[in-house]
């Protein structure tokens, strides 16, 4: 069963065209729904694996036509590799704006604004 967790897992392969670090660490990642697909090829006969439609809003460090379009395409592209994924669906939101507060402090760590005091510290 394709799962939220292994979807989170696979977008830490996407990155922000502007910025050196994962979308999921970044914070753009707003809400994932997984749901099954009862109407993807093989549904319903034994042994062929169950496929599930996967819907996931996101936000942009950089809003634009651009970006969007990047992130957009490095999003199907990677859960297309997911044996379970069937359609994906990917939604940009305007609201609520990303802003640095987002930020895990592993993402911060890979953008190296922990522990540097001549950085500006985002808690």
């Amino acid at each position: 069963m394709l799962t939220e967790s292994d979807i989170l897992t696979a977008l830490r392969d996407c990155y922000d065209p502007t910025l050196p670090c994962n979308i999921i660490d970044l914070g753009l990642v707003h809400a994932i729904q997984v749901s099954a697909d009862p109407e993807a090829p093989g549904a319903g006969i034994p042994g062929v694996p169950q496929k599930y439609r996967i819907h996931i809003e996101f936000s942009l460090t950089n809003p634009t036509e651009e970006t969007e379009a990047q992130l957009t395409a490095q999003i199907r592209n990677r859960l297309a590799g997911l044996e379970e994924a069937g359609e994906t669906t990917v939604v940009f939101v305007s609201q609520p704006s990303w802003n640095p507060q987002q930020i895990t402090p592993e993402g911060r760590r890979i953008l190296g604004l922990d522990g540097n005091p001549n950085l500006v510290q985002i808690r």
